[in-house]
């Protein structure tokens, strides 16, 4: 299996391509009009909503799992939801027993979309990090295969076949607005982007809350941060107290990071909806947030985002569509009607 940075290739990816084909899907890339008149510049969407789980996510976790021998006696993981979702789907597929912790931050309609693909739940603490440790525990105590949700080599190849895709639908990009929490998805995505076109543009956009990646890389070295409700749950997260591979990977690869505030998030999900007529979570959303907060003044096209996660607490959803005010943990986000 590799085992660094350095073994991770355009070749890597390409093989993973190769592994996840029947399981993952190619998905959609669509234009935004609305954001396209906004930036001045062509804005596309990457529809990994379309996947089977809803998320991109079902990609590296296929690319890990498919490597597996006969007689695995099953899986487990850690996530934030739509990792769990990915390995409980791909573990289904082939036939082993998946077991996902999650912490209590985690919203239900997460939980009872992993427990719906027949995985077992455990709700273990109010970090990503205490539910790791009870992915190790099964690992070491029942034998369990661990599927890590994002620094794993099989992983990062998986999420970076997005890359490849979209350069095969459209060798003019110029710039990715890459969703970044703990760096697989961005990881994978600038490494084969570019491999395939070294010009590339890859910025990396999370939320102000608890944003691990963004303050390990201002800070040089990986920082734990604490988690706290947001509406882009899907970010949340630490990087893993050995992390050895998104981290270099990031430092390396990803030319800026951008932060977004949750009111940006909650417009943002608004226009994805009434604009574009998408129902995404709010870690997908992070891109058009960015751009339509003004954060991205220099960004060049064409364009191209991440829309991931489908995901989400409906009625919540259902609110931020209405413009009403919603409950993250301590904090009420006033609600405000869309207007373009």
């Amino acid at each position: 299996m590799t085992t660094s940075p350095a073994e991770l290739s355009l070749e890597t990816v390409a093989a993973a391509r190769k592994a996840i084909a029947g399981t993952a899907l190619e998905t959609p890339l669509v234009p935004s009009p609305f954001l396209s008149a906004l930036a001045g510049t062509e804005v596309l969407l990457k529809l990994e909503i379309a996947q089977p789980i809803g998320a991109f996510k079902i990609r590296g976790a296929a690319n890990a799992i498919s490597i597996l021998p006969g007689d695995c006696p099953g899986v487990t993981c850690c996530s934030t939801g739509n990792h769990g979702r990915g390995v409980a789907y791909a573990a289904m597929a082939r036939g082993l027993r998946a077991v996902v912790c999650m912490s209590a931050l985690v919203p239900d309609a997460k939980v009872e979309g992993i427990r719906a693909l027949g995985a077992e739940v455990r709700i273990i603490g109010h970090s990503q990090d205490e539910a790791a440790e009870e992915s190790r525990r099964l690992v070491a105590e029942e034998g369990l295969a661990e599927i890590p949700p994002f620094d794993d080599p099989l992983v990062i190849a998986g999420q970076g076949t997005i890359g490849l895709e979209l350069l095969d639908s459209r060798p003019d990009l110029e710039t990715l607005l890459i969703p970044l929490s703990g760096g697989g998805l961005a990881a994978g995505i600038a490494l084969a982007a570019k491999a395939r076109k070294p010009g590339i543009r890859v910025i990396g956009i999370s939320m102000d809350r608890g944003a691990a990646m963004y303050e390990s890389l201002q800070a040089g070295r990986n920082v734990a941060v604490e988690e706290v409700p947001s509406l882009a749950d899907s970010l949340g997260g630490g990087l893993g107290i050995d992390n050895r591979l998104t981290l270099p990977l990031c430092r390396e690869l990803i030319d800026d990071t951008v932060l977004v505030s949750e009111a940006e998030i909650y417009r943002a999900m608004q226009c994805h909806y009434y604009e574009d007529r998408i129902v995404c979570e709010g870690g997908s959303a992070v891109g058009a947030a960015a751009l339509l907060a003004g954060k991205l003044p220099d960004v060049t096209g064409p364009v191209a985002t991440i829309i991931t996660g489908r995901n989400l607490d409906m009625n919540m959803h259902a609110d931020i569509m209405a413009g009403r005010s919603v409950r993250l943990g301590d904090l009420t986000l006033e609600g405000k009607p869309y207007h373009a």
